[in-house]
């Protein structure tokens, strides 16, 4: 009996050896109460994609200030942490691998611009507001910043119209050559959160529109408005807009139907008056006394 209970008492020992040691982790858990994994053989830690976004808008939006302030010694430092948690995070489900690309894009670009040999402020400011919109994006991919661009972009469209209508190659150019600038400032974070087909689609409208000018023959009146009307329509996709908001201010030429079309256009009408005879028949008969 007294072996039996010291047995019982080496048991229990044993078990609650266990417990000390694991605490609430299980086996393998135990010295990773951070949160991060370890890259094997390396000892080095990895951020998770949902943490590592967190933390890289977190120092992004500190970086835009530091930059809007004239911090520039802080902006540097924060630009370095930017540059440490993109190293160590993985965002594998986040984005596409051209969202990827376009992230390291801008951090690159953002600490060439600290690098230059002369500090240029709008430079440094732009490339802080690329990586803002961009650590945003992959941040909050439902609803990202550079959504709010929308507005802007419309107004460029409706500046390229009134240009068009009144035959103004130079207004359009200017107007083409302002939404150049501002899709640029957002492209990155664009190409973060959206499919690569909406983005190059629109690549290749901006990209055909800066060039329509400069052909040897003015393109007509018609010609511009259809440009616009295929624009809208990259917007409207690109923002994720309805497409039963109106496209153009200023009218086309109307079309022509055929035979088919007329038929159907006359059947319509018909119908329309039989039911409004209908109901007029209808009003007279309830004012007839009983």
């Amino acid at each position: 009996m007294l072996t039996g209970l010291m047995l019982c008492w080496l048991l229990a020992g044993l078990n609650g050896g266990k417990v000390s040691a694991y605490g609430v982790y299980g086996p393998g858990e135990a010295g990773n109460k951070t949160g991060h994994a370890s890259v094997a053989g390396s000892g080095s830690p990895v951020q998770t994609g949902g943490s590592g976004a967190q933390r890289l808008e977190q120092a992004a939006e500190a970086l835009y200030n530091y930059v809007l302030k004239g911090d520039i010694a802080k902006a540097r430092q924060e630009s370095e942490e930017i540059s440490k948690i993109f190293v160590s995070s993985s965002f594998e489900g986040q984005t596409s691998v051209e969202g990827v690309n376009a992230l390291s894009g801008v951090i690159v670009d953002l600490k060439a611009a600290f690098a230059a040999a002369q500090i240029v402020p709008e430079k440094i400011e732009s490339a802080a507001a690329r990586v803002r919109l961009a650590a945003n994006s992959l941040n909050h991919p439902r609803q990202p910043m550079w959504q709010q661009y929308y507005k802007l972009f419309r107004e460029d469209l409706n500046d390229l119209e009134k240009s068009a209508a009144a035959g103004d190659l130079e207004g359009w150019k200017t107007a083409v050559t302002r939404l150049q600038s501002r899709y640029d400032t957002i492209r990155p974070a664009v190409v973060i959160s959206s499919r690569p087909e909406v983005v190059n689609a629109f690549d290749s409208w901006l990209s055909y529109a800066a060039g329509v000018t400069s052909s040897a023959q003015p393109p007509e009146r018609s010609r511009l408005l259809e440009i616009i009307s295929y624009g809208q329509d990259a917007v409207r996709v690109m923002f994720g807009k309805e497409r039963d908001e109106p496209v153009l201010s200023l009218p086309l030429s109307p079309q022509k139907y055929g035979a088919w079309g007329m038929l159907a256009g006359a059947f319509i009408l018909s119908a329309l008056a039989y039911a409004g005879y209908r109901k007029y028949r209808g009003e007279q008969e309830d004012l007839k006394p009983v």
